[in-house]
């Protein structure tokens, strides 16, 4: 872990099973009473998905919460990631969603209650959407099969970011985008140019650098405005539905 990462977080355990998160509160001077939930891409809780939360707090003064859906496993390369990913049970993984939400309104007196998440986390998001009482969702590129989540259903707000040049067909591409949108009751799809999947994260880990993640997985490189743009509308968004 890096520490000046991490520093602030505190381990908690929930639910029936004893599941784990990070948490980090929301600052003092915050008078809200609302929380997000961030879900992790299939590398796992790594610094990335932990600046991703540590962002959400500093700049709405929310109280975040990050299920540590592999119980503490890194994916340090593609193989392992997807050994990870694949070997997670689904419905355990959406169980504890469910019981992180229902922990937040409960120990943190969390009035409402988002979800964003990114890659598989993404695809959780929109699981959470429609089985997790939560009051609103940002998936980020990835979108779950209809055999664990019919997304037609989910009765809350969504905001989905895709990248145009996104390479995971039937996952995060350009067209599995667009079939969402048609099929979400109250949503809206944002899509970037000229980059891919995982183009919100500013540093290439686990790689040494964003060439080698190009090489390995063909992502675009880093595009700082679109990273910008995508969370300046996650900022608007979260502050209507959380009513910040």
């Amino acid at each position: 872990d890096n520490p000046t990462m991490s520093s602030s977080f505190e381990d908690v355990a929930f639910g029936a099973a004893g599941a784990r998160a990070r948490v980090l509160a929301a600052p003092s001077s915050a008078s809200t009473r609302a929380a997000v939930i961030v879900l992790q891409e299939w590398w796992g809780v790594n610094d990335v998905v932990l600046a991703h939360a540590r962002r959400l707090r500093d700049e709405l003064g929310v109280t975040v919460l990050v299920p540590d859906l592999y119980r503490g496993e890194l994916g340090v390369d593609v193989e392992e990631a997807h050994h990870l990913m694949t070997n997670m049970d689904w419905k355990v993984a959406t169980e504890e969603i469910r019981e992180a939400a229902a922990w937040l309104r409960a120990e943190r007196k969390a009035e409402r209650v988002g979800v964003v998440g990114f890659c598989m986390g993404g695809a959780l998001t929109l699981i959470a959407a429609a089985k997790a009482s939560v009051d609103c969702a940002v998936p980020f590129y990835g979108i779950p099969g209809d055999d664990a989540c019919d997304v037609s259903a989910i009765e809350v707000p969504v905001q989905g970011h895709f990248g145009e040049k996104d390479n995971l067909v039937g996952f995060s591409d350009p067209g599995s985008a667009k079939k969402l949108r048609e099929r979400l009751r109250q949503g809206e799809i944002h899509f970037y140019e000229n980059v891919g999947h995982a183009f919100m994260n500013t540093t290439p880990q686990p790689y040494p650098n964003f060439e080698e993640r190009e090489k390995v997985q063909g992502f675009p490189k880093l595009d700082e405005s679109a990273v910008e743009l995508a969370w300046s509308r996650v900022d608007a968004f979260l502050r209507k539905h959380l009513q910040l």
